[in-house]
């Protein structure tokens, strides 16, 4: 069944002023009715075409299930919801689950659905880079009225301020900057383009609109294989599908429809064309052209993790990211917060 664009924005309401709420009516299905569930993400780019693709295509209805999904404007706010019993999934920095059972809320990462960090490229306004700021370190040297450059992330403990303060630590400039809380799409580029941010944390769509509109030039670029390395040394299971541990042991069937639908997304994504991926999640990403769309998609073919499996070794490499005094994340061990069995039934489906 091919969706219109009515159809695919239909049950879109506000969520707590600062998050959006959304919902696709699922096809007419001759199957048993499926539960409800509500699950949460960031902001709608391409890194969370999961859930979208899950929704769009009817593999949540398939699953059983029929997924409600929370924009929550901040990897953080994912975490804050997930654990206040708001939402009952989450798709996430892979940071999160270990913050929350840090504080006493038992997290399990439950697949894997990209191996880089797409989130820690950063982006510097196109005056500063005009003036000579073309590196991280040469923007560490720019005085603000005398103080620090600022730097925006998400939010702060987000995702991309995990990713973005490791960045900045591993290149000898850490306590070189001010971060602040950036909030989303619109609100992250905008402070960008007025001068409210000397540079953001940005997925590929946002570096691609600041450069094409002309207000912002990359400086450092996780798809350059050398410049990854150079700071993260190898493949990091960077977001996750999470859910409290609660949610696994009083609904482990439940647990299991909704990984279901999610890897059936990761399959549909690795055979699925750029352009047949666009057209399904391009009408939840409204600030961004067709063709800004198609880019990131080809961007996130190359690093999504379609098995959705994540080796102990790439854990362990994600490690030094996570368990430093920066994030005051405690260390966490692979087998305490991995639980890949409802992948392996996935599979088997």
């Amino acid at each position: 069944m091919k969706l219109t664009k009515r159809d695919f924005l239909v049950g879109s309401t506000a969520f707590t002023g600062s998050m959006v709420f959304w919902s696709i009516a699922p096809a007419q299905t001759k199957k048993a009715k499926p539960q409800p569930i509500t699950a949460a993400h960031s902001v709608n780019t391409t890194i969370y075409a999961p859930h979208m693709v899950a929704q769009a295509k009817g593999f949540d209805v398939e699953a059983g299930i029929k997924l409600h999904v929370i924009e929550a404007r901040g990897g953080s706010n994912v975490r804050k919801i997930l654990a206040a019993g708001q939402v009952g999934y989450a798709l996430g920095d892979s940071s999160h689950p270990l913050q929350l059972t840090n504080r006493g809320k038992p997290s399990k990462m439950l697949m894997a659905t990209d191996n880089r960090s797409s989130y820690a490229n950063i982006v510097v306004r196109k005056e500063l880079y005009d003036k000579g700021y073309t590196t991280v370190e040469k923007l560490a040297e720019y005085k603000r009225e005398g103080g620090k450059p600022v730097i925006a992330a998400t939010g702060i403990g987000s995702g991309t301020w995990v990713y973005g303060t490791y960045v900045l630590e591993s290149l000898g400039v850490g306590d070189r900057f001010n971060w602040v809380a950036g909030g989303g799409s619109k609100t992250m580029l905008g402070g960008l383009k007025t001068g409210k941010f000397d540079a953001i944390m940005a997925v590929p769509a946002w570096y691609f609109r600041a450069e094409d509109e002309g207000f912002g030039k990359l400086i450092y670029d996780i798809s350059d294989a050398d410049s990854w390395n150079r700071v993260f040394g190898g493949n990091i299971p960077a977001s996750v599908v999470y859910v409290l541990e609660d949610a696994i042991t009083e609904n482990a069937e439940l647990t299991q429809k909704y990984v279901n639908a999610i890897y059936r997304s990761m399959q549909w994504l690795e055979s699925a064309s750029v352009d047949e991926i666009a057209e399904v999640i391009g009408e939840l990403m409204p600030r961004f052209t067709p063709e800004q769309v198609r880019r990131e998609v080809a961007y996130y073919k190359k690093i999504w993790q379609y098995s959705g499996d994540f080796p102990k070794a790439d854990y362990e490499n994600g490690a030094k990211v996570w368990f430093r005094p920066k994030t005051k994340i405690k260390p966490i061990a692979y087998e305490q917060v991995v639980d890949l069995s409802f992948l392996e039934n996935a599979r088997k489906a």
